[in-house]
């Protein structure tokens, strides 16, 4: 059993790694008691992480450091209430890093777990007739327990499965079909689930936003794009040169799937039961109930023989959450320089002669729609996007809408984004599965996926708030 630090592990990552977690701790006391009164300590060891990720990352990531101590001085200089503005920012970026690091605690417990993985091969062994469902909606449950190690898992699995095919043209189809599925699962997971930063931002940045508002229509928008993913793989399953050679039976043990329909079963109803009993909002919630469930997990993995739970901790703190440095300081500074950047943004808005506020509703929800993936295109973040767009958007009321309309048209398009954009993890590590770039991935592959479901999604937000908001 570990009872010290290990020599292995370099000073810098056993502070960003004890950072992290005194933040999430701070964050979480914040958030469950409505006070403020810790924010100074938690700014100030959110400013030495992000000081001390600055030296461990690459100088491509540590230029948005350098932007973010740009805008912030501009902001100084052009804004009277700044510092209101920059303590809105410093709550984003300590509120991400907390989220971020509530969220790893699942996925540190769940990546082991021989049973998840067996559940991930069930369902990467399926028969081409409905692998492409059983991947996209087990892909959404994963994507709840391992967030981008979902794609990560599933995508190493897909490819080993599709390794076996002996013929190479069916090999290749079979590996590109299974990875989409895998990227769409993930994907369609971010318009509802409670553990996704569309919802986290979202709903903090439109005023009267809430998951509990959004889920039905937000759960609708998913099921289109997946039943729309799945009828175009059909209509569209490439045509072989020689018949297929026959398969043998397929694998109909689903109870294999019993342990994640247990995970997600403990999830949902510890969120709706405790989110019952206190009134809490559903960041609040995840952010003590993803590491109780993770604890308790890994407790009973160190049960069955896994390695001691005092190593395991030490690993996560000190090996595995320095590793996500690129990930965590880049969500950070999107959502800092969203924040900051946002009053800058509105004055030149309006010398433009632009007002948002004079467009028509229809063409607002559209718009929101559309224009995450659009700017995904030229590499800009979904939470930088959203932080620096959700400000100038008029208010629910002047638009004559529910809250949860801007909602479901802001983290539909966050989806939409996480399928096209040649710059998000999920297409970077399609690519890298499937031997293709990004952007093969993002606009070759996605393509026809991705206008069918810039024309559809836009009608049904625009049903929802006129006809069953």
């Amino acid at each position: 059993m570990q009872t010290s630090p290990s020599p292995s592990v370099p000073l810098t990552h056993m502070l960003t790694g004890a950072l992290l977690i005194a933040v999430t701790v701070l964050v979480a006391i914040r958030e469950w008691a409505h006070t403020p009164a810790l924010d100074p300590i938690t700014f100030a060891l959110w400013v030495v992480l992000v000081a001390a990720l600055c030296v461990m990352v690459k100088p491509g990531r540590r230029a948005f450091v350098v932007a973010a101590v740009v805008l912030t001085g501009l902001l100084v200089w052009q804004v009277p209430d700044w510092q209101a503005v920059v303590v809105r920012a410093l709550v984003s970026g300590t509120f991400i890093a907390a989220f971020f690091t509530a969220l790893a605690t699942l996925r540190s417990a769940a990546e082991p777990s021989p049973e998840i993985r067996e559940a991930g091969s069930f369902l990467a062994r399926q028969p081409p007739g409905r692998r492409y469902l059983a991947l996209t909606l087990g892909g959404t449950g994963f994507a709840l327990l391992l967030n981008y190690g979902s794609i990560a898992l599933l995508g190493s699995l897909a490819t080993a499965a599709a390794r076996e095919e002996p013929d190479e043209e069916i090999r290749n189809h079979r590996r590109r079909r299974m990875l989409l599925a895998i990227q769409r699962g993930f994907v369609t997971s971010l318009p509802w689930s409670p553990l996704s930063f569309s919802i986290a931002i979202t709903t903090a940045l439109i005023p009267g936003g809430s998951w509990a508002g959004v889920i039905v229509p937000a759960f609708v928008s998913a099921a289109l794009m997946t039943l729309l993913g799945w009828g175009l793989d059909t209509v569209m399953k490439p045509k072989l040169k020689r018949p297929a050679p026959p398969r043998g039976a397929p694998d109909n043990h689903w109870e294999k799937l019993k342990p994640l329909a247990w995970l997600l079963g403990v999830l949902v109803v510890s969120v709706l039961a405790l989110g019952w009993v206190t009134g809490l909002r559903i960041i609040a919630l995840v952010l003590v109930i993803v590491p109780v469930m993770a604890l308790v997990w890994t407790w009973m993995q160190t049960r069955s023989g896994g390695l001691p739970m005092r190593t395991r901790l030490f690993d996560y703190a000190f090996r595995e959450m320095p590793g996500y440095k690129s990930e965590v300081l880049l969500l950070m500074m999107a959502g800092y320089i969203g924040t900051v950047g946002a009053p800058l943004l509105a004055p030149l808005v309006k010398a433009s002669g632009f007002h948002p506020e004079d467009l028509p509703t229809w063409l607002v929800l559209v718009g929101l729609v559309w224009i995450v993936p659009l700017l995904g295109q030229f590499a800009m973040n979904p939470i930088l996007a959203v932080s620096l767009i959700a400000p100038l958007l008029p208010s629910p009321d002047v638009l004559g809408i529910p809250p949860a309309a801007i909602v479901l048209a802001i983290v539909s398009g966050w989806a939409l984004g996480g399928i096209s954009s040649p710059f998000t993890a999920t297409t970077l590590l399609t690519g890298a599965f499937g031997g293709v770039s990004a952007r093969q991935v993002g606009v070759g592959w996605n393509g026809a996926y991705m206008l069918v479901l810039l024309a559809v999604i836009p009608v049904w937000v625009l049903a929802y708030a006129f006809l069953f908001a």
